[in-house]
């Protein structure tokens, strides 16, 4: 049984023993993942020589490997955790599409994904360029939108939804922007929530680009500061009173259970109604090598460590010992428990 969450100024040994317990839980809960899953295609090469028509690089191609992004990369994150995955969203039958389902690791259940005929899965290609003895630089990125979202489609993946969450002890809303993410599909998953008798309301995480203030009442919202400074039309840098503004404004608004804010290399900030602001300062080196999908990574880590009885401190907490290890990973990353243990132990 774990015991109960700690407050902010336990002790080391204390804060220790109890992230660790939670982390040890992190088998036990079935995470369903419903939003917006993009093909993230890496494109490697060698560099050859100087091109006689443009002033431009030519590369020797070695390989292409796509790998799960957006809502995907979520799920894949959740899984890599060791929780129970099940994944709802739109995915093509085209190419890049086959090769994304294939992808996902057998944890992920993905009987939620929604093929509509002629539909293009949205894709994010990065051309990569190194020498045999050099690491890999990102060249150019080139991003294909997917098909529109139809009426249809939206009625089917609302319907895989509502299935997917029954039974799961917390929910993940990737909203990257396609319109599939909208108000009245959190209401339909929501009315599908248990309301009282023994079993925990489970927890409704919502990570959204370009929309969260349209979204209310929701366990919590991650965004990142470039987010928050762009729904404000505000600038943060090192002014933590425009930080403190802006955490506060959004929470009375949404009306959130808590908002947690990454800033990159200044660590997060965690805002909840009636408690003191809570700043974590960033976990690891400066020396960042990809943040491709970080963000993804510390929403899922919030939705495992609160399904497993996490406070909204103690889930940021692991959250960002998650971010700071997948940073130091080049492509679109995962984490899984045992690193985070490591992390844990050798960092308190």
């Amino acid at each position: 049984m774990i015991p109960s969450s700690i407050h902010p100024g336990s002790g080391e040994s204390e804060l220790r023993t109890r992230l660790t317990q939670l982390v040890e839980a992190f088998g036990q809960p079935r995470i369903a993942v419903v939003g917006d899953l993009i093909a993230d295609e890496f494109i490697y090469g060698r560099l050859d020589r100087v091109s006689r028509e443009a002033p431009v690089l030519i590369l020797k191609y070695d390989s292409t490997e796509v790998t799960p992004g957006g809502a995907g990369n979520a799920a894949h994150n959740v899984a890599t955790l060791g929780a129970v995955t099940r994944l709802v969203g739109v995915i093509g039958a085209d190419d890049v599409g086959r090769r994304l389902s294939r992808s996902f690791p057998r944890r992920i259940v993905k009987s939620g994904l929604v093929r509509p005929p002629g539909y293009h899965t949205p894709t994010k290609t990065r051309i990569l360029a190194g020498g045999i003895h050099s690491a890999r630089q990102q060249v150019v990125r080139v991003d294909r939108d997917g098909s529109a979202i139809d009426c249809a489609t939206r009625e089917a993946v609302t319907r895989a939804a509502v299935e997917a969450v029954v039974g799961c002890d917390a929910v993940i809303l990737s909203d990257y922007g396609t319109g599939l993410i909208t108000p009245g599909l959190v209401a339909a998953i929501k009315r599908q929530m248990p309301r009282r008798g023994r079993r925990r309301v489970p927890h409704i995480l919502l990570d959204s680009r370009y929309a969260l203030m349209r979204y209310r009442g929701l366990a919590i919202a991650a965004p990142n500061e470039s987010e928050v400074e762009q729904m404000l039309g505000i600038t943060v840098g090192d002014d933590t009173r425009v930080l403190e503004r802006a955490g506060r404004t959004i929470l009375e608004r949404t009306r959130m259970g808590a908002m947690l804010i990454t800033r990159g290399s200044r660590g997060m900030a965690l805002f909840e109604s009636g408690r003191s602001t809570q700043h974590i300062s960033i976990y690891g080196s400066d020396e960042v090598a990809d943040v491709t999908g970080a963000g993804d990574t510390v929403i899922a880590t919030m939705a495992v460590a609160l399904s497993v009885g996490a406070s909204p401190l103690e889930a940021a907490l692991l959250a960002n010992y998650a971010g700071g290890l997948v940073v130091m990973k080049r492509g679109t990353a995962t984490v899984n428990a045992a690193e985070l243990l490591q992390a844990v132990e050798s960092d308190l």
